[in-house]
């Protein structure tokens, strides 16, 4: 088996229906490309059978490999043990539920090839060329565009979609990034972020086709109070990274 060129990592946690079909449409898609790529499904202690299922699906599969994380920590948690685990040059990690088509991973690619100076791409729903098939609903618009706005202000700035689960990574980046992330729930986005551009990355979003899932597992009022905790204190939180890091000479 050739080593992968591309990575795509897949946080897991209560998805048993979603993801064998989300699995099937990445097996057949990756078929099809010239290129090897391989897939991690990081299946965070679920109450439901997303670890039998997921390897159902891996089965025969060799370029799939499926993680238990054992415990169930959050979504950042299982991503930084995807992109920790990951051996291809560009890193995707995106939702189990596909809400951004696995085709998208093609234009990303291709953006890296043609743009060898941008190190990290992620979704923007918000951009004038995105294609959104189903929106959410008035009250998600309103708390996304709310907390998008406090980002801009307080952390991450020049990027409108922060929370995009579609993102892609070169490696060096991946490492240097993931090394140092720390949140393990929803708001790790702005930390990862954050991170690449205190650490000198370059930074850029492209459309993106997307479709809102109505068995989202963000709580609207639990996880938004969490996340907007979260935002506050990741200034501070990335500083003392960096510092960390450089004293130790990483």
């Amino acid at each position: 088996m050739l080593p992968p060129t591309f990575s795509l990592v897949i946080p897991a946690y209560n998805e048993e229906t979603r993801l064998p079909a989300s699995l099937h449409k990445i097996r057949a898609f990756l078929k099809e490309l010239a290129r090897p790529g391989e897939v991690l499904v990081i299946v965070e202690k679920s109450e439901d059978q997303t670890l039998e299922r997921s390897r159902q699906a891996a089965r025969g599969w060799p370029e799939c490999r499926v993680l238990d994380n054992v415990v169930q920590r959050g979504k950042g948690f299982a991503v930084r043990t995807g992109m920790k685990a990951a051996q291809g040059e560009i890193i995707f990690f995106m939702d189990a539920d596909l809400s951004t088509p696995i085709e998208t991973v093609l234009p990303f690619l291709d953006h890296f090839t043609e743009h060898p100076e941008i190190d990290v791409l992620i979704g923007n729903r918000k951009h004038r060329q995105s294609h959104i098939v189903q929106s959410q609903s008035r009250m998600r618009q309103y708390m996304g565009e709310t907390f998008n706005a406090i980002v801009q202000g307080l952390a991450v700035r020049g990027l409108r979609d922060t929370q995009c689960g579609f993102k892609a990574f070169r490696r060096p980046a991946a490492d240097a990034i993931f090394s140092r992330q720390t949140l393990d729930g929803f708001s790790f986005d702005v930390e990862v972020l954050l991170l690449a551009q205190s650490l000198g990355f370059r930074v850029a979003d492209l459309p993106v086709e997307w479709r809102d899932s109505p068995r989202s597992k963000v709580n609207i009022v639990r996880d938004s109070v969490r996340m907007l905790r979260d935002v506050l204190q990741i200034p501070r939180i990335v500083k003392r990274s960096l510092r960390q890091t450089e004293g130790s000479g990483k």
